[in-house]
């Protein structure tokens, strides 16, 4: 059982009574207690009690000769056919510009009361699938151009599209769907799915995505600021957007890209306001009547120099050790080009919204496999740093990981990201230095580091993934993992930038 308070030190107003591994089945709050169906026992129930599935849409009314003229002229433009009008739908197939090729697709009518009616949207199979998103300014960056599936990757009908309000305005409600005329880190990973999907004739769902941002100066902010409330605004129209096109809605995933602005200078701070935050977003959901969504983020330690140690620190305390919260790391910032200003390139946004679908995609329940590479997500992270004496007697700094698969060692440059990757030892007074870096042979998650001398000083620290490596340490360090990218190249699962302190050793290594 998990709960939480609104107040530290008042009672426990809202928590969970029964999780199971797709999401939370029996919750309570102030109100009383909420039991969550699937979807098959809900459609179950209405059927009994004489109502149609949500998933069977409305009806076909008669429709005049007048109305279906009217419509065809309407696609006069269009290479259209089969057009015909059911309920408050024109429903066609057509070919038209996009990845998904000739299908079917809909397009509300005119409104009695006006108003937009949307655009025109694929007929798709399965949930109206959501990918929110929450952060800072960094989140609010935007391609002008359309997705590669436009009428499969959507934006709510407010004229406002997938970069959200950046906190300057409320949200507003609606239950219509519209193209988007840029695309966002959310709507590049529900590109990057529904590629995957054709590339092996798989189902093509709809998509919303929505990225709601504003100036917050720490996570502790962003959990009470404009950026949240709009975020719940996002949730409730994918709802009724979903109604109004006889589907359920579903949460892929909700982004967190709020890592460089968190000004607090406090690792800890920044860890726990993120808890919250997560904790805070759960509780609107569920109200909502959503499952517990799945996180995804990035550890950004940015260009070297960028990035403080508290920011650096405070997403590796964070990207292991998140309560029960469902939040998984999809790669490290260092593997993607960045431009002048610390902005990720056009490509590099395509690789990480790749990175990121692959992320949800392993993340998603599903029977265990025996392949550790498909059993979920996890970049390596370092967890500890102890210093012992080599087999020649030598001091050695024993950098030890936690993995799915064993480590590999890759050029610096290798990541991609442009800049040089690999340990810098921190903090000797003695002018000690790495001279070399290698596996350890009795451990496969563990790198060694080898020093000309042990360090002295009385914060002796290393760093892996953050600033500039040390001359003969520069190693980049990844499991086995990879995924051939959509540009051509290669994704691989990099080690998470950290900083750690140096601990005498204790012998073996127990897990």
């Amino acid at each position: 059982m998990s709960s939480t308070s609104d107040h530290p030190g008042f009672p426990v107003r809202q928590g969970v009574l029964v999780r199971a591994r797709n999401g939370d089945l029996i919750r309570y709050d102030a109100t009383g207690v909420t039991l969550r169906l699937s979807d098959r026992v809900i459609d179950d129930i209405r059927q009994r009690l004489g109502a149609a599935p949500v998933a069977a849409g409305a009806g076909t009314a008669p429709v005049s000769a007048g109305d279906l003229a009217a419509a065809e002229a309407a696609l006069e433009a269009v290479d259209a056919w089969d057009i015909r009008i059911e309920g408050e739908w024109l429903r066609f197939s057509a070919r038209l510009p996009g990845r998904q090729g000739a299908r079917g697709f809909r397009k509300r009518l005119p409104r009695a009361e006006g108003g937009s009616a949307g655009g025109i949207i694929a007929d798709a199979p399965g949930p109206l699938m959501g990918i929110l998103g929450l952060g800072g300014a960094r989140a609010a960056l935007a391609s002008a151009e359309r997705p590669g599936f436009p009428f499969h990757v959507l934006g709510a009908d407010d004229d406002i599209g997938a970069v959200g309000q950046s906190g300057v305005d409320a949200a507003a409600e609606t239950d219509g769907l519209d193209q988007l005329r840029e695309v966002t880190h959310e709507a590049l990973v529900a590109d990057a799915c529904l590629g995957w999907q054709i590339e092996t004739h798989g189902p093509l769902p709809l998509f919303v995505a929505r990225a709601e941002t504003d100036r917050a100066a720490s996570a502790a902010e962003l959990a009470q600021g404009p950026a949240f409330d709009n975020l719940m605004i996002a949730a409730a129209n994918l709802r009724r957007a979903a109604t109004a096109l006889g589907k359920e809605p579903r949460i892929f995933c909700v982004a967190l890209d709020f890592a460089l602005e968190e000004l607090s200078g406090s690792a800890t701070a920044y860890r726990d306001a993120m808890i919250a935050l997560m904790a805070r977003i759960e509780a609107g959901l569920a109200a909502q009547g959503y499952d517990r969504p799945l996180f995804v983020t990035r550890l950004d330690a940015g260009a070297p120099g960028r990035a403080t140690e508290a920011q650096v620190a405070g997403q590796w305390e964070l990207a292991w050790n998140h309560g029960d919260h469902r939040l998984i790391t999809s790669a490290p910032g260092y593997m993607f080009e960045t431009d002048a200003y610390d902005r990720p390139t056009e490509a590099a946004r395509r690789r990480m919204a790749e990175m990121t679908a692959a992320a949800v995609t392993a993340a998603t329940p599903r029977p265990r496999e025996p392949d550790p590479l498909t059993d979920g997500w996890r970049c390596p992270i370092f967890h500890l740093a102890e210093i012992e004496a080599d087999a020649d007697g030598g001091p050695v700094i024993r950098m030890i990981a936690q993995a799915l698969a064993p480590l590999v060692l890759e050029a610096p440059e290798a990541p991609g990201g442009g800049h040089p990757v690999g340990f810098t030892l921190r903090g000797a007074t003695n002018g000690a230095r790495i001279t070399g870096v290698s596996l350890d042979p009795a451990d496969p998650q563990t790198v060694r580091l080898h020093l000309d001398r042990a360090p002295e000083g009385e914060a002796v620290s290393v760093a892996y993934g953050w600033g500039a490596p040390d001359a003969d340490a520069g190693q980049a360090v990844r499991d086995g993992w990879e995924l051939a990218a959509a540009d051509g190249g290669t994704l691989h699962r990099w080690a998470l930038p950290c900083v750690l302190p140096v601990h005498p050793g204790r012998g073996a290594r127990h897990d």
